[in-house]
């Protein structure tokens, strides 16, 4: 909610109430797309599939896997589990939140949802805290039994984990499985022969930001004969000692058969059991099998071969003699999280990776990627200042990216630049050559692109005498001056700059950290260590150089200093302490420096990795000195980034776990906005200021871009306390672009263009509801061009002008001559926006502009928009011609009718008109196949569509067919009034003596107002 103070009086502007109708534009990519972390199919109906994301929400196929559509876009997009309601498949799905294959980065979910209408509408069922979902049984013969696994928190103790069962449809839970407060559920699977009969994974894990641990003496398999009510042990065969996490999978056309992949320290790998988990044999322990099991633990069976497995892992693994031998699937994105077979043909798969969706049809031995699923997940976005834009990033394990953001026929996979590899976090531009820096995790690379040579050199700095051994973040910092342009920073625990663009680095600072020892441990990953880098902890994460002063440089690291040089790095000042309420030790997650001031900057900390899931977002305006806490109760999640306005100081953007929030009061309220913008993970802000476009990069659901955030800055209390006002419109630019784009097919994913409209955007302070309200485009002089649909809501509204007046009225044929639904583009110039609401008028001018980088000379605009209008004008004309054509025919068969005598008269006129009507407008035929030989009508409208439609002058040619053309329409015109003024003359003359009523003509005005 924001609400600003009014001279004793408040308004109240929530959400969609203070946006309106502004929207937010989803652009992906989807080449790259994500992590898909569960797939479930229709029991029935191979056509249907669900997929649960990462970060990027639930996706359902109704194509067979051919492309999805998302239907969970209101809720928490991390996702741990998808459940199809076997009773009633086609409507009920329950979906468990918070991703359950742990990584560093991994997201967090807020409880369990359930659809009644095939994911129309969810209502949630609790589970509030149990942060992450892994799985979900639903009885076959009774929809009301239902059991939840909940994995729990990641990074605290918790007590909502363990196995939870429901009598009446999710409505209330009780827990029947509970192991402590470090335990939670690995798998949960029930028996299809036998629906009291259930196997439960209990894991015990922690994550910290220095350290993972798997495993540990409550890691347990566990099975219940009565539905829950009692369970016990099975480890009859299991390695000794303590366990880590268990896959477990029930072969559905056998189910005493039931497979299990065990994290030990000793003799790991897939069991087997052929009695119901009674007594467990080892049948393998491949790499692929073991590899990383908090990462890849799920194990399928096909629904009709009890001996055809596959094991998610690196590459994928299938075994088709019951687990004895394996070989990896085929070539698709490495790191497989889980498989599903088709229901009726096990020789088609579909398998979700880090990089998406892929599908075979031959047993997993080729594979093909679904095309449409924007699900990419950035760690950082910038931009720079080209035109378009192109918008620099990198992808968890995807690499790092650029493309426009804007393109012919739209953003297309094919606009996409790749410039890294592995999992690649921050891209940024040289200020003034097209050089780029990318980087991929912890630093391992960092390279110098040269976009024009396509060459790459790695700078990363390296060891050097005298210094610890360099620490990097998984994600380490990077930037760029702007002050000096081939200045360029990166962060280990000390601050590295480099003057030459990366080729030569010094060393700026001490150890900015808190070098904590414990801190920085050899392993990590418990009972099976995993070195990946991504537990580098005690680093400098986030750098920000002062755009008003090179020598202010602020450094936050991820063990919660906050430092600060005033002398371009000689020396250092920890200003962490004078942050009131900030718990110790918190992770500084970005800092801003500040346009508005150099001593002026923004700092976002983020506990979650403690498992303090608030914000702390604060400011300074004395270098450091003292802070205050500029976020509000309406942001309910942990923030990661701030952006702010470079004209507004009161307008900030925070990026969230679940979505973007804004202020405009600074921090005094902030609003969540959602207008077409998921409550994805938000990771990274840009703005960029040509544009004024804030561009987001997203974990799950790429980049969304709001397009144009400057009317924003206008909402001050006078604007909210008027009951209508105009924002200021930005010249709109009739873009002279008519190049070919589109080629992509309907199952690939293309991200939306920026509109070229001009935008009329106004407040109102209530919704119109009552009584007239319209809209106009006027010019100077207040001569009507065109009218458009007035936003009633309240808030900003925007309504859309394209440049054109309304299309020429045409005469009436048996078909449609399409040309005529063109509408001509108006002249260059000033024109007013009147809205009429009621008896009140309020209005607004703005300026339309040409193309700047149009080749076009005036007088060719000239010559263009006249012959356009003289074509225009001719149709009209026409219209009104065929228009009195008609009426006279109609008059005089109708005095037929009544009067015989009047046949030889009125014959004639009728023969006369009939034959006139067939040279000017098509009378026979259809729209299609049965289309009969264009007549005037039709020659003139293609003519006038082509001309109308460019923004050159008319060639040669089009003048010499234009010329042909007004020659017919003239003599058309004579021999109209040819015919009014001798056989309809006649028809008249014959009407009037008989007392008939003479017909009457609308006037060619009336006719063409109407």
């Amino acid at each position: 909610m924001v609400a600003l103070s009014l001279n004793a009086q408040e308004v109240d502007l929530k959400g969609k109430e203070l946006f309106g109708d502004m929207q937010a534009r989803q652009i992906g990519p989807a080449l790259m797309s994500g992590r898909i972390i569960d797939l479930e199919n229709h029991p029935t109906d191979p056509r249907i599939i669900y997929a649960g994301t990462a970060g990027g929400g639930v996706w359902k196929s109704s194509n067979g896997g051919a492309s999805y559509s998302p239907v969970f876009d209101d809720y928490i997009q991390s996702i741990g589990t998808v459940a199809i309601d076997p009773n009633d498949p086609d409507n009920t799905v329950y979906v468990g939140t918070g991703e359950i294959w742990t990584r560093n980065s991994v997201s967090v979910g807020d409880g369990l949802y359930k659809t009644t209408d095939g994911g129309e509408s969810w209502t949630k069922l609790g589970f509030d805290a149990s942060e992450r979902i892994s799985s979900i049984e639903i009885h076959p013969t009774n929809k009301n039994i239902v059991y939840v696994g909940a994995l729990g928190p990641l990074w605290s103790a918790g007590e909502e984990r363990g196995v939870f069962k429901s009598a009446d449809g999710g409505k209330t839970f009780s827990k029947v499985l509970y192991i402590d407060d470090t335990t939670g559920v690995a798998d949960l699977i029930m028996d299809p022969n036998d629906p009291n009969t259930l196997y439960a994974s209990m894991w015990e894990h922690r994550r910290t930001a220095w350290n993972f641990n798997s495993g540990g003496k409550n890691s347990a398999l566990y099975k219940t004969t009565d539905g829950g009510k009692n369970w016990k042990k099975i480890h009859n065969g299991f390695p000794q000692g303590d366990l880590g996490r268990i896959a477990v999978a029930i072969a559905p056309s056998s189910p005493n058969i039931v497979y299990a992949v065990i994290e030990a320290k000793d003799d790991k790998g897939l069991y087997r059991s052929t009695d119901g988990g009674e007594s467990w044999t080892k049948t393998n322990g491949d790499f692929g099998l073991v590899v990383r099991p908090f990462y890849f633990s799920r194990i399928v069976v096909s629904p009709t071969n009890p001996d055809l497995i596959v094991k998610a892992g690196l590459q994928g693994s299938i075994s088709r003699d019951g687990g004895k031998t394996f070989k990896n699937l085929g070539n698709m994105h490495s790191d497989i999280h889980d498989i599903v077979f088709d229901v009726k043909n096990s020789d088609i798969m579909h398998v979700g990776t880090d990089g998406g969706i892929y599908r075979s049809y031959d047993g997993g031995t080729t594979m093909d990627i679904v095309d449409n699923l924007p699900l990419s997940q950035f760690y950082h976005i910038s931009v720079d200042d080209a035109e378009p834009y192109r918008i620099y990033g990198g992808l968890q394990d995807n690499g790092s990216w650029y493309g426009p953001s804007s393109s012919p026929g739209g953003i297309e996979a094919r606009d996409w630049v790749r410039i890294g590899v592995g999992d690649g976090f921050r891209v940024l531009k040289h200020p003034t050559k097209e050089i780029l820096y990318s980087e991929m995790q912890g630093a391992d690379n960092v390279w110098r692109y040269d976009m024009e040579r396509n060459y790459t050199k790695n700078v990363k700095p390296l060891p050097v005498k005298g210094y610890d051994k360099l620490r990097f973040n998984w994600n380490a910092p990077m930037a760029v001056s702007t002050h000096q342009p081939d200045r360029f920073y990166i962060g280990s625990q000390y601050l590295h700059k480099s003057e030459d663009m990366g080729n030569t680095w010094t060393i700026i600072s001490p150890d900015l950290t808190t070098n904590d020892k414990d801190k920085q441990p050899k392993d990590s990953g418990g009972l099976s260590v995993d070195n990946s880098g991504a537990e580098t902890h005690t680093t400098i994460f986030t750098i920000a150089e002062s755009p008003l002063d090179q020598n202010v440089i602020w450094v936050g690291t991820d063990d919660g200093n906050v430092q600060i040089t005033k002398d371009g790095g000689k020396n250092w000042t920890n200003v962490v302490s004078n942050i009131p309420s900030l718990p110790k030790n918190s992770w500084v997650y970005h800092i801003e420096a500040s346009v508005h001031g150099k001593g002026t900057a923004y700092a976002v900390f983020d506990g979650h990795a403690r498992g303090d899931m608030k914000p702390y977002v604060y400011k300074t305006t004395d270098f450091g000195q003292t802070w205050m806490s500029i976020v509000s109760p309406d942001v309910k999640h942990f923030a990661r980034n701030i952006q702010e306005d470079y004209e507004n100081e009161n307008l900030l953007f925070l990026g969230t776990e679940y979505g973007l929030y804004i202020t405009i009061d600074g921090g005094k309220n902030w609003s969540h906005f959602t207008n077409n913008f998921p409550p994805t993970a938000v990771h990274f802000i840009d703005l960029q200021k040509q544009t004024n476009d804030l561009v987001c990069g997203t974990h799950g659901r790429g980049v969304i871009i709001v397009d144009d955030i400057s009317v924003l800055r206008e909402l001050t209390p006078q604007v909210v306390e008027k009951n209508v006002h105009f924002f200021d419109i930005k010249p709109g630019v009739m873009v002279e672009e008519s190049g070919f784009g589109g080629g992509s097919t309907e199952l690939q994913f293309v991200g939306p263009n920026p509109g070229t409209s001009v935008d009329i955007k106004y407040y109102l302070k209530k919704r119109h509801t009552f009584g007239k309200m319209n809209l106009e485009i006027q010019d100077m002089e207040g001569n009507k061009i065109v009218s458009l649909s007035p936003g009633k809501s309240k808030g900003i509204n925007t309504v859309t002008w394209n440049y054109q007046a309304e299309a020429p009225k045409m005469a009436k044929g048996k078909t449609f001559a399409f040309g005529g639904f063109t509408s001509p583009r108006v002249p260059a110039g000033q024109y007013k926006a009147v809205l009429t609401k009621g008896k009140e008028t309020y209005e607004t001018t703005f300026e339309i502009k040409n193309d700047p980088t149009s080749v076009i000379t005036p007088q060719e605009r000239i010559t263009q928009y006249e012959t356009t209008m003289k074509l225009y004008n001719m149709q009209e004309e026409l219209a009104y011609m065929v228009y009195q054509v008609d009426e006279m025919i109609e008059f005089a068969e109708n005095l037929m009718k009544d009067d015989k005598g009047a046949t030889k008269v009125a014959n004639k006129a009728v023969e006369a008109l009939t034959d006139l009507k067939k040279t000017l407008v098509v009378t026979t035929g259809d729209n299609y196949v049965g289309t009969a030989p264009p007549e005037l009508r039709e020659k003139l409208s293609a003519l006038y569509a082509d001309i109308a439609q460019s923004y050159e002058a008319p060639s040669s040619a089009q003048l010499d067919n234009l010329a042909l053309l007004e020659e017919r329409f003239n003599n058309a015109k004579k021999d109209l009034e040819e015919i009014k003024s001798k056989e309809f003359a006649k028809v008249e003359k014959y009407a009037g003596k008989k007392g008939t009523d003479m017909m009457k003509l609308d006037s060619k005005e009336d006719y063409l107002g109407s």
